[in-house]
């Protein structure tokens, strides 16, 4: 029985936790768009504290019929830039929703109170769909790799892993092929 040597039991733990890890977020990012489901991170403060910067967030696609004042939606804006903020009115008639984000206000200086800032409106053909759920942080991470040059430093790592994991049984056949070989007389050489 061959016996491992303590460095390799770590990297045979270390390597498949990283794999583990790499097929978790995989699965986070893409696998969900199997169920129908995009996944958008959050860039700004404007729904804080209930969908911070930095949150992962799940969007399930939903027609317009069934939005209603108070929900919050993720819908595109005009230059196609995705947002996610809480419906304020329905217009059913013109197809419009409108909506503000929870932490889009300011102070008026007289009263002190919160005067929200309306967006403009979003038409019902603008509708992406309704946040599910979140992940808090995992955001900055799928914006980084979304985009140069964390898009590169992913695909590196994600070959390096692949080759690391898979190196050892590459190295190990090597050797037992090495030791067989016959020599001159016709003899298998056992090395």
């Amino acid at each position: 029985m061959e016996k491992k040597f303590p460095i390799k039991k770590i990297w045979d733990v270390t390597s498949s936790v990283l794999v583990g890890v790499v097929v978790i977020f995989a699965v986070l990012l893409i696998g969900v768009r199997l169920f129908g489901i995009q996944v958008y991170s959050v860039i700004s403060g404007s729904m804080e504290p209930e969908y911070p910067v930095g949150a992962l967030i799940y969007v399930k696609e939903v027609k317009p019929s069934e939005v209603e004042v108070g929900d919050v939606i993720t819908f595109v804006l005009s230059n196609e830039t995705p947002a996610t903020h809480r419906v304020i009115a329905i217009d059913k008639e013109a197809q419009l929703f409108y909506t503000q984000g929870d932490a889009n206000y300011q102070i008026n200086e007289e009263t002190g109170e919160k005067v929200y800032m309306e967006d403009p409106p979003v038409h019902f053909n603008n509708l992406i769909g309704k946040p599910v759920f979140k992940i808090p942080v995992l955001g900055y991470i799928a914006y980084y790799i979304q985009h140069p040059p964390g898009m590169y430093i992913a695909i590196a790592a994600g070959a390096i892993l692949l080759i690391l994991v898979f190196l050892p049984d590459l190295l190990k056949s090597e050797k037992k092929e090495t030791k067989k070989l016959p020599d001159s007389n016709g003899d298998i050489n056992q090395g």
